[in-house]
């Protein structure tokens, strides 16, 4: 899977939030977004990830030398963001459930694998989702996108919320599940991408 952006620019009425962008995000490769609160960099991962259309110019999504419709691009991705909620009428088991019956899970991974990743006591997994700290669940939130069986992971802003003992859970999830995928990270705080190899300044950009 390789997404790559021609003149990419998008605006909110007439201020250009970035413009004339160009580049090419490659399988197996991590990128971090980097930018000071405010800059756009959740706007680009949407305008990425096909949430939102760009002002000008095009995205194209090519998996094994085929181009993608957007439309079959969505099974192909993953999100964790603070502005994706999850259902929180749910029990943990439910969701878990729900969830790997659109999104199917990484080879070697089962619901079993994920409760032990995660860690919670039992009792948890019967709790309604509303009723977790949000600790817990932006850890549900990135188990469930790095545990996926997508060809692109975006992780923004990915330790809100997390403790340095979840800042080093998350660390270690990526690295159990960073193999042979695009990751583009979201961030201004350097442990949330130290582990990437490029990197895009949205400041250069507008």
């Amino acid at each position: 899977m390789n997404i790559t952006l021609h003149n990419i620019g998008r605006r909110y009425n007439r201020e250009w939030i970035f413009r004339h962008l160009d580049y090419t995000f490659s399988l197996g490769t991590s990128y971090a977004i980097l930018g000071p609160n405010g800059s756009g960099k959740s706007t680009l991962m949407k305008v990425i990830s096909g949430a939102l259309s760009p002002s000008e110019g095009e995205l194209s999504y090519v998996l094994n030398s085929s181009k993608l419709e957007l439309d079959a691009c969505y099974a192909q991705l993953s999100l964790a963001a603070p502005y994706v909620d999850l259902i929180e009428e749910f029990t943990l088991d439910e969701l878990l459930v729900f969830h790997v019956k659109f999104k199917p899970l990484l080879a070697g991974f089962t619901i079993p694998k994920i409760k032990e990743i995660l860690g919670f006591q039992d009792t948890v997994y019967h709790k309604e989702i509303k009723n977790f700290s949000s600790g817990m669940k932006q850890r549900v939130k990135l188990i469930l996108a790095c545990c996926s069986d997508t060809s692109v992971l975006f992780l923004d802003e990915p330790t809100s919320n997390l403790d340095k003992e979840g800042e080093k859970w998350y660390l270690d999830l990526v690295e159990l599940t960073k193999k042979n995928r695009i990751i583009i990270i979201g961030s201004n705080q350097e442990h949330e991408y130290s582990f990437c190899q490029e990197f895009i300044q949205i400041m250069d950009y507008k």
